[in-house]
């Protein structure tokens, strides 16, 4: 196997930072000398990034962050790629780097769950009486997730106190077991559930599923389906032991690992869908965004709205007899 020529970061860390407006726009001239691309947010609890570039200019990152002693001990994750994954290079100031939806907010730097190697996640998975909450968003957790973990029904990581909350007593006796892609999320949301009172104990895996899935150990097993990422890949392989297809398409329920966005710009639903479908069902999540002002399949087509109405009723024809 050859070496591949870039390389993606992903990392944070929470860090006091006075200023983080002017932090960002001194680190986006930073990057951009550097030559990378990707996303940072700044914040004055830390720093959360996802950048690409060429070995060379990750190295030089990691090595310009890692001479700052705020960030000398960042935890990377480091994967191969062929190219960038992003097409710009952005570092937005935040209040928060992450947000829960807390009126009190969660510092992890003074209250988190227990950090769990990759090891100590999969054995304890394995153990009697735990739970495994997946603190992502609903459509992450569809693509993949650890085998038996719970699904909240979320579309963003701000409600998932709101749904603990309703269900607390479905946990009161449970050991818990928090992932998240980086492990960002987790930190806080782990910390949350010690301050509430959740569970017997509460354990977060650290490094997130990005770390497990290369540990040499436990070679990402009892993971089914691949990781959602925010970039231009937007799935990863995980287990390297054995892999199970989880997603279904949106459309017909059919095995389907590749996610697309509602051609309605107004919704950009991301939706699992085999290429197959995406034509006859006009890459539109329902027939108001197939009718919708704009839609860019029906721009990219051409199509008039005698075509339109002519498609909405084949589709229809079709679900119904799915019914």
């Amino acid at each position: 196997m050859t070496q591949k020529d870039y390389r993606i970061l992903l990392y944070y860390k929470y860090i006091a930072i006075e200023d983080p407006v002017a932090f960002a726009e001194e680190h986006l001239a930073v990057c951009q000398e550097i030559g990378l691309l990707g996303r940072i947010l700044v914040g004055y609890e830390g720093i959360n990034g996802t950048v690409s570039g060429t070995v060379e200019q990750t190295d030089a990152y990691m090595n310009h962050m890692e001479a700052d002693p705020r960030f000398s001990d960042i935890m990377w994750k480091i994967d191969e790629a062929e190219g960038h994954a992003f097409k710009k290079m952005h570092v937005r100031p935040r209040r928060e780097i992450v947000h829960l939806g807390l009126n009190d907010d969660i510092n992890p730097l003074e209250i988190t769950g227990d950090y769990l190697s990759p090891k100590e996640f999969m054995e304890r998975m394995q153990e009697d009486n735990t739970v495994i909450i997946d603190a992502r968003n609903d459509y992450e957790y569809d693509l993949g997730h650890f085998r038996g973990a719970v699904r909240p029904d979320i579309e963003n990581f701000r409600d998932l106190p709101a749904w603990m909350e309703a269900r607390k007593e479905d946990f009161a006796d449970k050991k818990i077991l928090t992932y998240c892609t980086g492990g960002i999320r987790c930190e806080k949301f782990s910390g949350w559930l010690k301050r509430e009172g959740y569970g017997e104990s509460v354990g977060q895996l650290h490094g997130g599923i990005a770390t497990y899935a290369k540990d040499s150990e436990v070679k990402g097993q009892l993971w089914d389906g691949q990781m959602f990422v925010f970039d231009r890949r937007r799935s990863v392989p995980i287990n390297q032991v054995e892999h199970a297809i989880v997603g279904k398409d949106f459309f017909t329920g059919e095995p389907t690992e590749r996610y697309t966005n509602c051609a309605n710009p107004e919704c950009h639903k991301l939706m699992l869908c085999e290429e197959k479908h995406e034509s006859f069902y006009m890459r539109s999540c329902s027939d108001e965004c197939r009718r919708a002002e704009r839609n860019f399949f029906v721009e990219k087509n051409g199509w008039t709205k005698e075509q339109i109405e002519e498609q909405i009723a084949k589709i229809a024809v079709v679900q119904n007899s799915f019914l």
